[in-house]
């Protein structure tokens, strides 16, 4: 499937968010790939203090998190003004830090993987990366999945890669129908 836009569409930005462990890096990077889309990893935005502090088991604050979203939302607003589209992975945990990332434009849309404690919890157990296990429980604890009224897609991770890529392409290459309805659940 190809994720081609008709000429005249407007440009999207994907943020695929969730918490730590949530596979946002690997089906952002895929979802990137199979659209031809620009990437941004949200993480290489941290800045070393950021990741200095989460690497000690520090949750971040939202004083940490602001420049690193204004960082994040610039690179995205920069693409729709060229009117290029994009996928971001980034955390986006709460209901603010999405408003401040839908600041880059109208076509900033969420896909948001759902994924149990547990599995959440062995994932991060299994892989190399600075945010330590110790830290999913905060991660958890500051989340706000997104709201009916906001144009996000929750995709849950039980229906495995594939489908849940699929899902989330159909979803992005649809013109946004930001209506009150609830997010989807795929």
């Amino acid at each position: 499937m190809t994720g081609e836009r008709q000429q005249g569409d407007q440009a999207t930005v994907v943020v695929v968010m969730g918490v730590s462990g949530s596979g946002k890096t690997t089906m952002a990077r895929e979802l990137a790939q199979k659209l031809g889309w620009a990437f941004l990893e949200g993480d290489s935005v941290h800045p070393p203090a950021n990741v200095a502090k989460m690497s000690a088991g520090t949750p971040l604050n939202d004083e940490d998190r602001w420049p690193w979203l204004q960082a994040i939302a610039e690179w995205m607003s920069q693409r729709l003004q060229r009117g290029e589209s994009a996928v971001v992975a980034c955390s986006a945990l709460r209901r603010v830090y999405r408003d401040c990332l839908r600041q880059a434009g109208a076509g900033v849309r969420f896909a948001y993987l759902h994924v149990p404690h547990d599995e959440l919890a062995r994932r991060m157990r299994s892989r190399n990366h600075f945010m330590p296990p110790s830290l999913l429980d905060s991660q958890l604890a500051t989340l706000e999945e997104p709201g009916a009224d906001e144009d996000a897609l929750r995709v849950s991770e039980e229906h495995g890669v594939e489908a849940s890529l699929a899902a989330i392409i159909d979803w992005a290459c649809r013109p946004s129908a930001h209506t009150s309805a609830p997010a989807e659940e795929r």
